[in-house]
């Protein structure tokens, strides 16, 4: 397929994930009010879409209290900002086995939920647009497992339909976009669908352009897409997405570093993104924009 430069581009900000990257910069936000704040900030540097995860305040580990996403979304919305709202529905599929003499019982860090539990703060916030993980993979840690069975993805598709949010197809490698196509021949995925592509995590897609070019050529037509890489690579793949025909993710969950030595914020992730894509001859598109562009509704503050 040609090459189809994207010349009306969103740009999304995921501003703090589930990694621990706590503890290695100051940046990276951990309370509900910080973590709103900076979806904020972003939106004001120039993101349409905020993607958010929450941690424990205390301890800025990945968490998925409902209370904590209720704080992060009613701050946002109370603001005088406007932002799409993308909330993840990736926490709850975690498995980590022990050694490899011995895998059984699970140990710490295991958490495997239902579907229900896994959209318990999607039902109670009611996002615009929630991601769905699309496939099961093995993760950088020896023994981690990402568990997103087909039934499981089948049973949350059906829930984010009926609560009237927007599904974001997280695919992390190749075999996961085949599945979101069956997904969505089956009728359980709208079609259209949006779809990130989610390069150079380990052990998924691996971060090269041939790789990216085999996922571009995969998406189906008419569907919307994004694309990131991570750390050095945010603002090069940011360049990539756009000339490939997609658009942008950046933030601070990818990525830590504005440049070599410097730790960035959020927004400035988002200004860097926004310019790059700008000198390119795009242009950015603004929430509402997004909101006709995906078929969404805008969630006034409760």
């Amino acid at each position: 397929m040609p090459l189809q430069m994207n010349r009306e581009v969103f740009v999304t900000c995921a501003v703090t994930g589930s990694g621990a990257t706590q503890d290695r910069s100051p940046h990276v936000p951990r309370t509900p009010e910080a973590i709103a704040d900076d979806c904020i900030a972003a939106a004001r540097a120039g993101a349409a879409i905020a993607h958010v995860h929450v941690r424990d305040p205390e301890t800025g580990a990945p968490a998925r209290d409902p209370a904590l996403y209720r704080a992060v979304v009613d701050r946002v919305r109370a603001s005088d900002v406007d932002v799409v709202l993308n909330l993840t529905a990736g926490m709850g599929g975690d498995l980590v086995f022990g050694a490899p003499d011995a895998p059984l019982p699970l140990v710490d860090g295991t958490d495997m939920v239902g579907a229900e539990a896994r959209l318990a703060h999607i039902a109670e916030c009611r996002p615009e647009i929630c991601t769905l993980d699309c496939g099961t993979m093995n993760f950088a840690e020896a023994d981690y497992v990402m568990v997103n069975t087909p039934g499981m993805l089948r049973a949350m598709a059906t829930g984010m339909r009926d609560l009237g949010v927007r599904p974001e197809v997280e695919c992390f490698d190749t075999g996961h976009l085949w599945l979101a196509t069956e997904l969505a021949r089956e009728g359980v995925l709208d079609s259209p669908a949006l779809v990130q592509l989610c390069m150079g995590v380990p052990w998924g897609a691996p971060n090269d352009l041939n790789t990216l070019m085999a996922m571009v050529n995969a998406v189906p037509d008419g569907w919307t897409w994004s694309a990131f890489s991570l750390g050095r690579d945010q603002m090069a793949y940011a360049a990539a997405a756009v000339l490939a025909g997609g658009h942008v993710r950046v933030g601070l969950e990818d990525n830590l570093m504005l440049d070599r030595g410097v730790l960035a914020t959020n927004a400035q992730l988002v200004s860097r993104a926004v310019e790059i894509v700008t000198r390119m001859g795009a242009r950015i598109l603004g929430p509402d924009e997004v909101r006709t562009k995906l078929g969404l509704t805008r969630r006034e503050p409760a």
